[in-house]
């Protein structure tokens, strides 16, 4: 039951990450972003093309120094100096393609989100739903946008395609090597209970054997950083947004002496992220703990197996080497995940916040709209209904009206919903009905001043 429940997260995580991933290689930009997409798939596939002349290379190198042959060697180190010099072109443009892909891809995510969080009033929606709890069904509340936009964007765009051509290049290199393997390999023949038993391809066994084992005891180990490296990214943007608060109330702080209670709230809040960080160190600890002992094995582990073979003389050292090349490229595609676990866990933290977030962007589309309002010469309300986010109503189907030159004081205690009463008049808040009708150059002046950053030029 639990394999079935993994692979239905797995399902739903792939699910989640396709639906992140998929509008920019279908949007206007899509030709530019599926162009050097094939450019960087090409290149893998050719390094990895490389990697098998690497390993033919290997053999021939090293029989030419097992027979003292100086023109095979000399023969060689020339053809060395070819596939070097192609592993690097391709090495230095493969960064290059990947790196631009990413930037534009992280261009756009930024410009989509950013127009649909400023839009329509969705950053101030955004936060009336988060503070009444209804942004969406799955029980999670948009929480810092600023830093879904501005930092996992970022990441999921660098993890999505490092993971993604990292699993590309491991398959193709699995694909590729594992024949090799198989034919350098040979036979590994027993006798138990009076029969002999012959296993072909024994190394690629082995090989396959090593690193199931490593992977499922990685999984095992690693498992936790999934959880923890969400926390960690939500208390560092908690902390991160206290601090940017203070800086806004700076006036308010400083003529009320709150420095101390500020100063005892940022650091409670960054005890938090301390102390999830000192997990998350822990468990990064034991998962590092594992794979050192296992990528320092998987060295010698090819030539235990393959040393009875070399000193009875059946294969030669070329071969020795050439089977030990084969075998640690087959290990290493075997081993993605063991290598890439840390990587996979924040891939996933990641997901998981924009997922949260675009489903918050989502449900303003089911949420309550505010009331239109008409255009007329006069300011008026007809039935107009003010309530608070949790159904109080303020106000009942009232009659407003104020004519070209009006004065009106609106009296009354605090949270009477005078404020709220401007909110709705001024078409922001979505807890209202009825109908509004105001001039077109009318102007609502907030509780708080506001003044864009920028020059006094864009201000103006």
């Amino acid at each position: 039951m639990r394999l079935f429940e993994k692979l239905a997260l797995f399902k739903d995580f792939a699910r989640q990450a396709g639906a992140l991933s998929l509008p920019y290689f279908r949007s206007e930009e899509k030709w530019k972003a599926r162009g050097l997409l094939a450019a960087i798939v090409g290149l893998n596939l050719a390094a990895v093309y490389l990697l098998v002349l690497y390993n033919d290379w290997y053999r021939l190198f090293y029989d030419a120094l097992q027979d003292k042959n100086a023109a095979v060697f000399w023969q060689q180190l020339g053809r060395f100096s070819y596939l070097a010099f192609a592993y690097i072109v391709m090495a230095v443009y493969k960064f290059y393609l990947t790196q631009l892909l990413e930037l534009r891809w992280r261009t756009w995510m930024t410009s989509h989100y950013l127009e649909r969080w400023l839009s329509g009033q969705a950053f101030y929606r955004l936060e009336l739903l988060r503070f009444t709890g209804q942004a969406n069904s799955t029980g999670s509340n948009p929480d810092n946008p600023d830093q879904r936009i501005q930092e996992d964007i970022s990441q999921f765009t660098n993890y999505t395609i490092s993971l993604t051509m990292g699993l590309l290049n491991a398959l193709v290199t699995l694909a590729s090597f594992v024949g090799i393997l198989w034919g350098l390999s040979g036979g590994f023949a027993f006798t138990l209970g009076g029969s002999s038993f012959n296993i072909p391809g024994f190394m690629v066994w082995m090989a396959l054997l090593y690193c199931l084992a490593g992977s499922i005891i990685t999984h095992y180990i690693g498992r936790p950083q999934i959880r923890l490296n969400f926390e960690q990214q939500r208390l560092e943007a908690d902390f991160r947004h206290h601090m940017v608060r203070v800086r806004e109330y700076s006036e308010s702080i400083a003529l009320d002496k709150g420095e101390t209670v500020e100063r005892r709230q940022l650091e409670l809040r960054f005890a938090d992220v301390l102390s999830n960080y000192l997990k998350l160190l822990k468990a990064q600890k034991s998962l590092i703990w594992f794979n050192s002992f296992f990528g320092q094995a998987a060295v010698v582990f090819p030539f235990l197996v393959a040393a009875p073979r070399f000193f009875s003389g059946a294969i030669q050292l070329g071969e020795l080497m050439q089977i030990s090349s084969a075998f640690g490229q087959v290990q290493g595609a075997l081993s993605w995940l063991v290598d890439n676990y840390s990587s996979l866990a924040s891939w996933r933290a990641t997901t998981d916040r924009l997922t949260s977030f675009e489903d918050s962007m989502v449900a303003l589309a089911q949420a309550p709209l505010a009331v239109p309002a008409l255009e007329d010469d006069e300011l008026k309300a007809l039935g107009l209904t003010v309530a608070l986010p949790n159904g109080e109503v303020l106000i009942h189907q009232e009659t407003l009206q104020a004519g070209p030159g009006d004065q009106v004081l609106l009296q009354g205690p605090s949270g009477s919903g005078k404020s709220t009463l401007f909110r709705a008049l001024s078409g922001i808040w979505p807890f209202a009905s009825g109908q509004v009708s105001r001039p077109a150059q009318t102007m609502f002046i907030p509780q708080r001043p506001y003044f864009p950053d920028g020059s006094l030029r864009d201000a103006l």
